[in-house]
């Protein structure tokens, strides 16, 4: 993921700073007779504080510059990690109440709408390929279940349910890898991650033919594990791409952002065709930041974004794609800096994975995977992972990220608070709205799961 030799000098130079703080705690006689041109008092000597200061003084200095050096690596070399928790952005605390009891009251206030089903069929992110070691189990809440992810110690990636059939544990709260299975912890069941299988049972003569834990459809590709989901049970009826210059590390991973969204999966995606939110939500420049009540200042007017973009679903055979163009440029005092203006496809596959693809003269080419995975029936849990040509030093991806992450927080506000609604009050430049719900609702079934009522979820 880093520069190699970067990175090494970036060590040695930390060494060094530490070996000389080393030398100057140890040579502190000669150099505090240099630095104090009369010497110590003598009674200070008698006590044994000669040196004490410049000890004290090199020991400062060091534990500054290694700070300042760890800095410095991680602005410009380090992945950029920004994982929001459900409560931190998105609400307006209210006089009194922390942010949690406020996100929890807005919850619990807020009017649904006439919902359409809750979870539609289509591949979803559970985890990243880095976060999963050989061995490692992981516990992932997903469309409204429990699952078990771990890794077999072939390296492959695999996903079952995880409360295991015969007394319920959970095989992901102290679960163990023993060479392609998931061991129970609490009786020490093991079922294969290929199919699901119980494979062994430490105490019994036979393991019973019916004994197994059900296995979710799942991939690894793009640098994610992907589970796939419909409502009957449908086996997967289209792949998600593969992004190549992934596979071959020709662009490599830089940073990820994760937020909780208090909203209906649909109303995410439906964004790429609100072409007029864009100019409304979007122009003010992100030094302005994510509160809207702040965003409109005039102390920032001077910065503003233009958009222009197009939002169309594909033919078949790739039904179950939509495509955006998005042509970004940014003008700061009313001149336009055609060197920042950036094109972007942004290309969704299903109703969870999109595709946003930078390709730049100047910044270089890169991608960002945005993916949308359902947690429970009106929480979403949304990461963004960029990756970019490895040859660009990662301060431009993670600028890039960090830029995006600051737009996106501004939606995140609209969508924590809104109620949906089915049947919209829409204007004719509209329409691309009402298009996307068309296209959206292919991914929904006769027995998708609705919201019925109003669900009280955990508090945060």
């Amino acid at each position: 993921m880093e520069n190699p030799s970067l990175s090494l000098l970036f060590k040695v130079v930390g060494v060094l700073l530490l070996g000389l703080a080393a030398g100057l705690v140890l040579d502190v006689r000669e150099l505090s007779d240099t630095l104090l041109v009369t010497g110590y008092p003598e009674h200070w000597r008698k006590a044994g504080l000669a040196g004490a200061p410049a000890r004290a003084a090199a020991c400062i200095l060091a534990g500054i510059s290694l700070i300042a050096l760890g800095w410095l690596y991680r602005l410009l070399f380090a992945p950029l990690e920004l994982l929001r928790k459900p409560e931190e952005v998105g609400y307006i605390p209210e006089e009194g109440r922390t942010r949690a009891q406020t996100a929890n009251e807005v919850r619990r206030r807020r009017k649904t709408g006439d919902l359409p089903p809750v979870y539609p069929n289509g591949w979803y992110r559970v985890l990243d390929s880095h976060l999963l070691e050989k061995g490692d189990v992981r516990s992932v809440t997903v469309l409204g279940e429990q699952v078990a992810v771990f890794r077999a110690l072939d390296g492959t990636a695999h996903v079952v349910d995880a409360y295991c059939p015969h007394l319920g544990a959970n095989l992901a709260v102290g679960g163990r890898v023993v060479g392609g299975c998931i061991e129970c912890p609490f009786h020490g069941w093991q079922f294969r991650g290929e199919d699901g299988r119980c494979v062994r049972i430490p105490y019994a003569e036979k393991v019973p033919d019916f004994a197994r834990i059900r296995t979710w459809p799942s991939c690894e590709l793009n640098g994610m594990v992907f589970v796939w989901y419909h409502c009957d049970g449908v086996d997967p009826t289209w792949r998600i791409p593969e992004q190549e210059e992934i596979t071959s590390r020709a662009w490599v991973y830089r940073g990820r952002t994760e937020h909780f969204i208090n909203a209906h999966i649909e109303e995410i995606p439906e964004n790429a065709a609100d072409i007029a939110h864009l100019a409304h939500l979007h122009t003010p420049g992100i030094v302005s930041g994510v509160d809207l009540r702040y965003t409109n200042s005039k102390t920032w007017e001077f910065v503003r974004h233009d958009w222009k973009v197009q939002w169309a679903p594909e033919p078949e055979p790739s039904q179950h794609c939509s495509r955006m163009l998005v042509k970004h440029a940014l003008t700061i005092f009313g001149r336009r800096w055609p060197l920042l203006d950036l094109d972007v496809v942004a290309r969704q596959v299903g109703p969870g994975v999109v595709f946003l693809t930078f390709d730049h003269s100047f910044l270089g080419r890169g991608v960002i995977m945005h993916c949308v995975t359902p947690v429970e029936p009106l929480l979403q849990c949304v990461s963004h992972s960029i990756f970019y040509q490895s040859n660009i030093p990662p301060i431009v991806p993670k600028f890039i990220l960090r830029a995006e992450c600051i737009q996106f927080e501004r939606d995140v506000m609209i969508w924590n608070n809104k109620k949906y609604i089915s049947k919209p009050l829409l204007v004719k430049e509209d329409s691309a709205i009402q298009r996307h719900r068309r296209w959206f609702s292919q991914f929904y079934s006769e027995n998708s799961p609705r919201l019925g009522f109003q669900q009280d979820s955990l508090d945060w």
